[in-house]
């Protein structure tokens, strides 16, 4: 992406109309739901902090935000959460952990299935009935890659039926795309992550203990993984490519899109 914006950026710039808001959604709404599964678990730091909130202002990490729009993966600032406050502090801390995660799910595939519903308006019933809606969603076809970029606008004209709902649909392809990808890479039994908390309350029993310096040694460990190989992009990009192959035929199924 940085190439892309040295090469282009007035096409790179175009291309964030439509990622910017998708991210910015997407890492509010991960980290509101762990505010508020803490408050219903008993714990009022978030809300009393001006947390439980879907203005990105009060959650965006700098480094996890630029990393969200140039790699597709990353954090927001974490919610603040006294696990001395919960109910049931292991189950509580499960269900908190897994808030963030869950949203991003339901958010990957509420944008799926909208893009799915525009698909009939969108595409003229020849194009969808010579490629397949498929061939047009799928995150691995060329026909979604060949969509999901604005200075192709002049290629995909032939098989646009409602040429203006393009918008929409880039939009959630980007809500699709972040979401599954903020969700997955979460997942990852690393801390600070949240995968990290779940399979220390399922597998341990919530034992395993890090402070606060330890805590600052992962993140920055994770940090230099992240910025320095292609280790963790690579992984949760094949973790997308499974996830939404599995999904995106159910849902054409369920909805009666060829």
């Amino acid at each position: 992406m940085l190439s892309w914006l040295q090469q282009d950026p007035g096409g790179f710039l175009l291309f964030m109309l439509y990622r910017a808001p998708a991210v910015l959604l997407a890492l509010s709404a991960h980290e509101l739901a762990h505010g508020y599964a803490a408050l219903r678990s008993g714990d009022t730091t978030a809300r009393d902090l001006g947390r439980l909130s879907l203005n990105p202002l009060r959650h965006l990490d700098l480094v996890g935000t630029i990393s969200m729009f140039l790699m597709g993966i990353g954090w927001a600032k974490p919610v603040p959460v006294n696990p001395n406050n919960f109910k049931h502090p292991r189950r509580d801390d499960l269900i908190v952990s897994l808030a963030g995660v869950s949203t991003n799910f339901v958010l990957f595939l509420l944008a799926t299935g909208l893009s799915i519903l525009l698909a009939k308006a969108l595409y003229t019933p020849d194009a969808l009935a010579y490629f397949g809606a498929d061939y047009l969603l799928n995150f691995q076809k060329e026909g979604f890659a060949i969509q999901l970029y604005p200075q192709n606008d002049a290629h995909i004209q032939v098989i646009l039926r409602t040429p203006w709902l393009i918008h929409i649909q880039r939009f959630l392809f980007q809500l699709s795309l972040v979401n599954i990808g903020m969700g997955l890479f979460n997942l990852l039994p690393i801390p600070p992550l949240d995968g990290f908390h779940v399979v220390n309350n399922v597998f341990f029993q919530g034992k395993i203990y890090m402070g606060g310096k330890v805590f600052r040694f992962m993140h920055l460990g994770l940090l230099i993984l992240l910025f320095t190989t292609n280790f963790v992009g690579e992984w949760v990009m094949k973790a997308i490519y499974a996830v939404q192959g599995a999904i995106l035929p159910l849902l054409l199924r369920l909805f009666g899109v060829a």
